[in-house]
């Protein structure tokens, strides 16, 4: 799977969001500053020719839904960001956002429960 531009990621998340929609409808779930339209429209073809979305002509306009799930794509470049940045270990990124005071006590509470929760 290929790693998405900014551009890219920003229109799959509008996509993702919406699971299925115009360039219009995709336009209104990017936040400010919108792209020109063109230009989603541009970003949203590249992501059908990269096989993340695919498109169903109607009428005069085509919608679009997602071809490539969300958390998969996350699991992948998440791994490989982990991997990167933090030696393989999801330890090592926790305790990073820790020390740089982005995740609470209670959240990393919250975070354990979730995890014990998960092994029963």
């Amino acid at each position: 799977m290929e790693k998405l531009t900014p551009n890219e990621e920003e229109a799959m998340q509008a996509v993702w969001s919406s699971g299925k929609g115009t360039i219009k409808d995709l336009l209104e779930l990017i936040p400010q500053p919108k792209p020109p339209y063109t230009t989603l429209a541009s970003t949203v073809k590249n992501l059908e020719r990269k096989q993340f979305i695919q498109s169903e002509k109607i009428g005069n306009t085509f919608l679009y839904t997602p071809l490539i799930k969300e958390e998969d794509y996350k699991k992948t470049f998440m791994g490989e960001f982990v991997n990167d940045y933090f030696s393989n270990s999801y330890k090592e990124l926790v305790t990073f956002f820790a020390n740089q005071e982005k995740i609470s006590a209670d959240e990393l509470k919250e975070i354990i429960k979730m995890i014990e929760k998960g092994k029963s």
